[in-house]
């Protein structure tokens, strides 16, 4: 099983939104909602050029705003993060069904290790991070390394998500999506099961998806 982190798991994102807005206010400026939705699920580098663009500077020192927004987030993290509504409990019952499981996120490493505090990292595998792939989201190969170092075909594992960038990964690698918005409303897409929360799924929900798989 592929886990996403912020949105997905936890409710990280509302700290990312946070630490963004401050790090505008930092600048000078201030982050227009519509920037800060279009950053969800992206990596760093997309982030901060949304950033500068939506700032209206297009010179801002990119490292220095980046290791002020991790010194933030690192902060908010330490104090805590939130179960997004039924994370926890299928986690549980994943890894009591002795499947094999990988958190697959964009956010870097050194903050990762902070959110595995609150997810727990007996309950991972493998961890795959945003600053440790050839390429982020919505590129597939943060998936497709989640899963070779899983030694598991992507094809038989279930991805969950919460954003259309990480959606457009999962697919493109070739998963099975089950996908439950957090920020951002999401359309439907082909090769995406839609849920409206995690609520009520277990393991047994999870290989009913991959039986669907024709062939």
């Amino acid at each position: 099983m592929l886990f996403d982190m912020d949105g997905t798991l936890v409710d990280s994102e509302k700290v990312w939104a946070v630490a963004l807005r401050e790090l505008a206010v930092h600048a000078g400026g201030e982050l227009s909602e519509t920037a800060r939705l279009a950053m969800i699920g992206g990596s760093m580098a997309v982030s901060m050029q949304l950033l500068r663009d939506d700032l209206g500077q297009p010179d801002r020192d990119e490292a220095a705003d980046v290791a002020w927004l991790q010194h933030r987030v690192a902060e908010l993290f330490a104090a805590g993060l939130v179960w997004r509504p039924g994370a926890m409990e299928l986690l549980r019952a994943v890894r009591a069904a002795g499947l094999r499981t990988a958190l697959v996120t964009s956010t870097g490493r050194r903050l990762v290790e902070l959110a595995l505090d609150t997810l727990g990292r007996e309950n991972f595998d493998v961890v795959v991070c945003g600053d440790e792939v050839s390429a982020p989201k919505p590129d597939p190969a943060p998936y497709l390394t989640a899963a070779r170092l899983l030694g598991v075909p992507v094809g038989a594992c279930v991805a969950i998500e919460d954003s259309p960038t990480g959606m457009a990964s999962a697919v493109a690698a070739g998963a099975v999506v089950l996908a439950v918005p957090a920020e951002l409303e999401l359309p439907p897409t082909d090769g995406v099961h839609l849920r409206d929360t995690l609520v009520g799924v277990d393991a047994a929900y999870l290989a009913g998806l991959l039986a669907r798989i024709p062939g």
